[in-house]
């Protein structure tokens, strides 16, 4: 059978999101030495022990790289779908509902969308602090105006349907016309929205932890090592590139994965 381009798409995202996936979560079982291991000189060059070298203080790059993922992927994974949930549960409410509580809900995410993403998050982690539950929540709330948004407008174009007019004639109550009659159809444009997300809440966070907002040192995470090693990069230039290039592949490949299932659901309900 002929590989058309987007499943080649489709299995390239998937192909490089699983690959970063995989080093952020079997990386902490191969890294050779702790986070906060100073093993070799500062900005050391890459030796037979340290292929990538050493960081500002003497750490070993390549064993902050695989220590520094699992909390940029988690975190990320947690906010996009805490997003997804919450979103997809309001807007559907607010277009099911109607009247006053849609306006409430459509001014609510204006306001939020005001709002520039990194202020937002900068500013509450600032005055709350920084743990990871209110680092998901506060970038789970900056990614929530537009699946409210999406998912109101999915809800409105199904509803208006002849299926759901039917169901509402033959008296099926609420509950059932929504789960079983709109939520099915709203599943897979909100779960393409979920890859956008991803990529958004990856950026995010990254720079989070650059602006030094995220995770705290010593601990290892791909965007603080990008901040504590920016100003040795012309001399040891791997300890700023590697957590870079992961950083990109993870939003690349999510972005590729969403863009080429977008384009396939849309080709499925053509030929429907």
């Amino acid at each position: 059978m002929t590989l058309l381009p987007r499943d080649r798409q489709v299995r390239a995202g998937a192909l490089l999101t699983v690959l970063v996936v995989l080093v952020a979560v079997l990386g902490p079982v191969a890294a050779p030495y702790a986070a906060d291991e100073l093993v070799g000189p500062a900005y050391g060059a890459p030796a037979p022990g340290a292929p990538l070298g050493y960081d500002y203080l003497g750490a070993d790059v390549l064993s902050r790289v695989l220590l520094g993922g699992r909390s940029l992927v988690l975190t990320t994974v947690c906010a996009a779908v805490l997003a997804l949930l919450a979103g997809a549960t309001i807007g559907m409410l607010a277009a099911w509902t109607g009247r006053l509580a849609d306006r409430a809900v459509l001014w609510c995410a204006d306001v939020l969308l005001a709002f520039p993403h990194l202020v937002l998050v900068l500013l509450a982690v600032s005055m709350l602090g920084r743990s990871r539950p209110l680092v998901v929540a506060t970038v789970a709330v900056t990614l929530l105006p537009g699946t409210v948004r999406l998912a109101r407008s999915l809800t409105l174009g199904v509803m208006r349907q002849e299926y759901v007019e039917a169901a509402r004639l033959l008296g099926y109550p609420r509950r059932r016309i929504l789960f079983r009659e709109i939520l099915p159809n709203v599943t897979t444009p909100l779960l393409v929205h979920l890859g956008a997300m991803l990529t958004w809440s990856a950026g995010l966070i990254a720079a989070m932890s650059f602006l030094g907002y995220g995770v705290a040192a010593p601990a290892a995470d791909w965007g603080l090592m990008v901040n504590e090693n920016h100003g040795g990069l012309r001399i040891q230039p791997w300890a700023v590139l590697v957590p870079v290039a992961l950083i990109a592949l993870f939003a690349l490949g999510v972005n590729t994965l969403a863009e080429g299932l977008g384009r396939t659901v849309a080709r499925v309900e053509e030929e429907r």
